[in-house]
């Protein structure tokens, strides 16, 4: 097992038709304002931009993301990252029960730490980085759910007393 070597795998089923949960996930710029991970945003080009990202744990991650695949049909965004985490990421959504009033979220991520921190902790935390992902994808899920359902703010609150 190479402890710099993380895969990730997960569903989120939301009650909201796939066509809204697509438009919120392929609108990276949005994603503070559900997700509570997810401080800032910036664009670097028409298909790359960087997120930075603080969860649980006491460090920020900058990464790179650039669009590999975006296709609305199949409900497909993928991302290569880079930076201080080096992969791939994808979500896959797709209607789920009758009416497409639901969707299913398929999430994967297929990634190695770029930080050398992050490199040289990686055997003794790596359990510790897995948990702090859960907690990161959980809150996601979380928080586009209640975006979704109309709240649009869901998050802001935990990251200001986080920033404080």
């Amino acid at each position: 097992m190479d402890p710099n070597h993380y895969r990730f795998r997960g569903v989120w089923r939301l009650a909201a038709p796939a066509s809204a949960v697509y438009a919120a996930l392929e609108d990276v710029r949005g994603y503070p304002l559900w997700w509570p991970e997810i401080r800032e945003t910036r664009e670097t080009g028409p298909d790359s931009g960087e997120v930075v990202i603080r969860a649980l744990l006491p460090y920020r991650l900058v990464i790179g993301l650039e669009t590999r695949r975006r296709d609305p049909a199949a409900g497909v965004l993928e991302a290569a990252m880079r930076g201080d985490l080096d992969g791939w990421s994808r979500f896959t959504v797709t209607a789920d029960g009758p009416g497409g009033a639901a969707c299913r979220v398929l999430f994967e991520e297929d990634t190695r730490p770029g930080k050398p921190l992050l490199r040289r902790l990686a055997l003794p935390l790596h359990p510790v980085f897995r948990a702090n992902h859960a907690v990161m994808m959980r809150r996601g899920r979380r928080g586009l759910a209640a975006y979704l359902a109309g709240s649009g703010t869901h998050g802001t609150g935990e990251r200001e007393a986080a920033n404080r």
